[in-house]
């Protein structure tokens, strides 16, 4: 493996498993956590993944999973981490250090700022924890199978985060017999706005409601899984829609930064979508917006994506209407103005394939343990049963 860039630790590594969550694990995250917030006001999303680390956050989700005694990590869990997301690599690696797994981690191939600090920050924690040091592998290498055959023998477990396609070559390559992946495959969110809580809400909420929405968009292009690519209207009215296309608008020409090449691809969407889709109306605001509006759904809901602030909506007569569009490909429903219960016992009731996470809108990009309907603590551990 001569082109590999060993980032952080060098092979081989210490394989053994510990339990999940253990003493020296929770403190190593908080010195961590400590380390990143160095970095969090200029990297957002470094300081999102810090404030996961910090210990009141850790203990939380340590008690969260009750007893932990007969737990194991399964051994060395290998990351193969996506290109566009910056700090996804870090998640991923933490939520297996929990569960009590040694880790070889590929982090993006594409340089980005943020796998800099962080890796830089992991070096300087990880010198007074020498026994976390010895299990951890960063790497980078650029796409090659024969590398990541070799690492996917050492592997008691697989992370692979990707297209499609990605996904498909990689579980192609063989592993040991008990080695279990763990798929994030492409998929596909919607919000569900009230418009009713829209017209009623006051300028502060509005505001509040407009930043929530453009973290959850514009701060990855919309290249997120879990990002919004088609706005879904209860009780919809033009008032509503107005009110909030504009806040959006405001909020997001002061701050977005669009490459052209990006404009270039919004405005080839749109002479597209004019003549393949049932268009109501399209609404350009400014070059930081673009809202198509349908008056119905076309067969493959998941093929409505864009970036740089290209968004669809479609008024729904009710939430029934989600039963008829949502497939497995579905991940996150983002909301305002619903009941977060009322949504999930819709989709528990009537048995949809697809989403997996219900959160406001505003926490979209907030990664949880329990990822694509994986709990990855119980997942990436084994029980010790006696009898």
């Amino acid at each position: 493996m001569n082109d590999v860039e060993y980032l952080i630790g060098s092979p081989p590594i210490d394989t053994k498993p510990s339990r999940p969550f253990s003493d020296e694990i929770c403190e190593f995250a908080t010195a961590l956590c400590a380390e990143l917030m160095k970095s969090a006001k200029e990297f957002p999303d470094i300081g999102a993944f810090a404030f996961y680390c910090r210990k009141a956050n850790v203990q939380r989700l340590k008690a969260s999973f009750g007893d932990l005694q007969n737990r194991l990590g399964r051994g060395v869990c290998f990351h193969i981490s996506p290109s566009n997301i910056p700090v996804n690599f870090a998640f991923s690696w933490l939520f297996s250090l929990f569960a009590g797994n040694s880790n070889i981690v590929r982090v993006p191939s594409r340089n980005f700022a943020q796998t800099d600090v962080i890796c830089e920050a992991l070096k300087k924690v990880l010198k007074n924890y020498k026994g976390i040091e010895k299990r951890n592998l960063f790497v980078r290498y650029a796409s090659d199978l024969k590398t990541t055959k070799e690492f996917s023998l050492m592997s008691d477990a697989r992370m692979i985060w990707g297209g499609d396609e990605t996904i498909a070559s990689i579980k192609a390559i063989r592993a040991k017999p008990r080695c279990i992946d763990i798929a994030f495959a492409d998929r596909y969110s919607i919000a569900i706005i009230n418009a009713e809580s829209i017209v009623k809400s006051d300028e502060k909420t509005i505001a509040m409601l407009a930043k929530d929405f453009y973290n959850d968009t514009y701060l990855v292009d919309q290249n997120a899984c879990s990002s919004p690519h088609l706005i879904l209207w209860v009780n919809a009215n033009e008032t509503a829609k107005t009110r909030f296309w504009n806040a959006i608008f405001h909020y997001a020409q002061k701050r977005y930064k669009m490459q052209t090449a990006i404009a270039i691809d919004k405005y080839v969407r749109l002479c597209e979508d004019a003549i393949e889709l049932d268009l109501h109306k399209a609404a350009r605001h400014g070059f930081a917006l673009y809202v198509v509006s349908l008056r119905s759904l076309p067969n493959e809901v998941e093929r409505l994506r864009e970036a740089g602030g290209y968004f669809y909506e479609y008024d729904l007569k009710n939430i029934e209407e989600l039963e008829a569009f949502v497939t497995d490909k579905f991940q996150t429903l983002t909301y305002f103005g619903i009941e977060a219960e009322t949504l999930r016992g819709f989709i528990v009731n009537n048995s949809l394939k697809g989403i997996d996470r219900i959160v406001p809108i505003g926490r979209a990009l907030d990664m949880e343990i329990v990822w694509d309907g994986f709990n990855l603590i119980e997942t990436l551990s084994r029980i010790v049963r006696a009898v």
